[in-house]
């Protein structure tokens, strides 16, 4: 099994729908709730390999994989269930 991280603001409607879609796919992973937590942003982005800031951001085996559109991206082209496995 794969291990997934994902860095989650609460109330964010994309960290959301993508925990949505990892649960739908009975995927257990580690949540990092880093709301207002400027350390914790700092070092997502640092551990990211786009720079970039929002929320989610989804590491699977330490490969970064982006947000919520990326996920659901590789969901669509079959690409996740094996990332998964």
């Amino acid at each position: 099994m794969a291990n997934v991280e994902i860095y989650t603001w609460r109330m964010c409607p994309f960290c959301i729908r993508a925990k949505h879609l990892l649960d739908k796919k009975s995927v257990k992973y580690t949540e990092y709730v880093i709301d207002g937590d400027d350390a914790a942003r700092s070092a997502m982005v640092a551990r990211g390999s786009d720079g970039k800031r929002s929320v989610p951001q989804i590491f699977i085996n330490d490969q970064h994989i982006g947000g919520c559109d990326a996920i659901h991206a590789l969901d669509q082209q079959g690409k996740l269930d094996l990332m998964l496995a």
